[in-house]
């Protein structure tokens, strides 16, 4: 085998390698695939090696789009292997599921603040499993804590808006403060069976009651004692802080946030929706328990560090003789960059630290839908997950790279110039046609075609101030489509240049810095929104006037971006 023959085999395995792996091959794979299939070779290991190198580097000074037409062209059966290959990862099955006429599934979230990338975790389970088991998904809106977790009425369409967004299909909803009437039908009946009293007891005198596994003087109230503090809880006599309804349970229970917990207290904050109509709410545990029963919940998908609540709505299912549900508990997952905590969102919008709910910075999916992120590159991700008991942080290299995946192929390409310079050419030969094409692997989009009509051998264009300043080192570059320049003078506003060379190989043989133009007088004002919510200005290509909102396109040689406005023209930034 010539070293002609090497080459030709290593860039085979250097581009598909490329491809595969976010456009970075690996000499490793090359040489080691290389070596397997050609034994004779092994005994020049280092001359394999040293083609590898070099024809690695190569490939990886390429674009992604020349590297994936590369390997379309000219070994397409590696494209289509890889796709035979992949596997569509699925969420395991669900435990007992014999034990149920139905699986319901629900998601149930307060509207104190928007959804954010860790609440589409129990989502995406509970629509996952409800359609594979032609089950119902249940939106149920947990609502009662007007006191410590106000709603806001916003939230509540927000809600159903990004849910529809993922692809979930709701089949019931429910609203948890127009069910209070239902809560208080199980108070009284639970009181009237003696598994629960009114605890009119100071919450110190409480804790060190049951810290010492004894009974407050409350628990062997009588019925008729209860209902009259029951009734006294509602009509006002009662204040805030002085009664709380209180489900029996084992003192001796090792964990102490377990013996006899409370189930509904006084709030005496105008609720949003229902206003001042009640005084007295349920508490999570109470109304959660209830509802799950009322609305045959099969499966509960929740965060592990809701375990001790399982324990506690057991003890209010065994006092009226329910079945519980299954439990699925799953870790919390985070995010590397961006705010996904509703209280510190809600804080930093409030004092002027983020401009909204879909603040670029905030890991809310508002924000998220906003800076061009693909709801199926988030459900994707959540069944790589999967349903684990474990805590996770999710990169967001690993959640772009699954994103690029889907935008890539329908994002159309277009010139962004960011912070433009003037930068003169002078001694073109002649004119010259580019014709840039609008995607590299959709010849039918056509192509963006610029004339270049030099003026006695000059000709005026439009580049970053980024690669500007590149130019004040590496003296040769080509702008990208056109030719080869040669840098003369650098200047503080505007850089002059020669023309050098058409050829697009010299460019690459001798590794010329790519630049990306657009001609003097040509193009729209542009900004970008980064991650950070800083803001880039410049100009992009007129083509762009014609997006629609919510368009992605590569603004190529910067990155991905959503198209936020068309006038002016605005995109916010998604990824490289």
């Amino acid at each position: 085998m010539s070293g002609e023959e090497i080459k030709k085999v290593a860039l085979r395995h250097a581009v598909h390698n490329a491809v595969t792996h976010e456009g970075k091959a690996q000499s490793g794979p090359v040489v080691g695939r290389i070596m397997a299939g050609f034994i004779e070779r092994r005994g020049k290991a280092k001359e394999v090696n040293d083609i590898v190198s070099r024809i690695v580097s190569e490939v990886n000074s390429w674009s992604r789009e020349k590297q994936v037409t590369v390997l379309k062209e000219k070994w397409p059966e590696l494209l289509e292997s890889k796709k035979n290959i992949e596997k569509v990862k699925t969420l395991p099955p669900l435990q007992n599921v014999k034990r149920f006429e139905i699986v319901r599934t629900r998601f149930a979230p307060n509207p104190d603040g928007a959804l954010h990338l860790g609440s589409a975790e129990p989502i995406i389970f509970c629509d996952e499993y409800a359609k594979r088991y032609k089950g119902k998904f249940i939106l149920r809106f947990e609502d009662t804590s007007p006191d410590v977790k106000t709603p806001l009425n916003e939230i509540y369409k927000w809600i159903e808006m990004d849910l529809e967004w993922l692809g979930v299909k709701v089949d019931e909803k429910y609203v948890q403060s127009d069910r209070i009437n239902i809560y208080y039908k199980y108070a009284v009946r639970l009181l009237e069976r003696c598994s629960a009293y009114i605890c009119t007891c100071t919450s110190s005198a409480f804790k060190e009651i049951y810290m010492a596994k004894k009974a407050c003087p409350c628990r062997s109230s009588s019925i008729e004692v209860n209902l009259k503090r029951w009734m006294k809880m509602k009509d006002g006599t009662y204040a805030k802080g002085d009664a709380v309804v209180r489900i029996k349970t084992d003192l001796e229970h090792p964990n102490p946030a377990v013996r006899d917990w409370p189930a509904l207290r006084i709030a005496e904050s105008a609720h949003p929706r229902q206003g001042n109509k009640f005084r007295v709410w349920p508490l999570y545990n109470f109304s959660c328990a209830i509802d799950d029963h009322e609305m045959k919940v099969s499966h509960i998908i929740r965060g592990k560090e809701h375990e001790v609540n399982t324990t506690r709505q057991r003890y209010l299912s065994d006092h009226l003789g329910w079945e519980f549900p299954e439990i699925i508990n799953i870790g919390r997952l985070g995010l590397e960059v961006g705010v996904l905590s509703k209280s510190k969102i809600r804080s930093g919008i409030e004092d002027g630290s983020f401009t909204g709910w879909d603040d670029p910075r905030v890991g809310t999916l508002r924000s998220l839908k906003r800076r061009g992120l693909q709801p199926e590159a988030i459900r994707e991700v959540m069944i790589q997950i999967g349903p684990k008991p474990i805590n996770s942080t999710l990169s967001w290299d690993h959640l772009a790279s699954v994103n690029r995946k889907l935008v890539d192929p329908r994002a159309r390409r277009f010139t962004f110039v960011r912070d433009p310079v003037n930068l003169k050419v002078t001694g073109i030969p002649d004119e010259h046609k580019v014709r840039l094409p609008s995607h590299p692997d959709h010849p039918e989009w056509g192509s963006r075609d610029y004339l270049v009509k030099p003026e006695k051998g000059e000709s005026i264009f439009i580049i970053s101030n980024k690669d500007a300043k590149m130019m004040r080192s590496d003296v040769f570059a080509r702008l990208m489509g056109l030719f080869n320049i040669e840098t003369t003078h650098f200047g503080s506003d505007k850089i002059q240049a020669r023309f050098h060379s058409k050829s697009h190989q010299e460019a690459r043989k001798f590794d010329f810095p790519f630049v990306h133009w657009l001609p003097l007088g040509v193009g729209i004002k542009a900004q970008v929104v980064m991650p950070d919510a800083s803001t880039a200005q410049g100009l992009a290509e007129t083509g762009c006037s014609n997006l629609e909102v919510d368009s992605m396109i590569q603004f190529e040689r910067y990155g991905f971006v959503r198209v936020d406005s068309k006038s002016p023209f605005v995109a916010y930034y998604a990824h490289r």
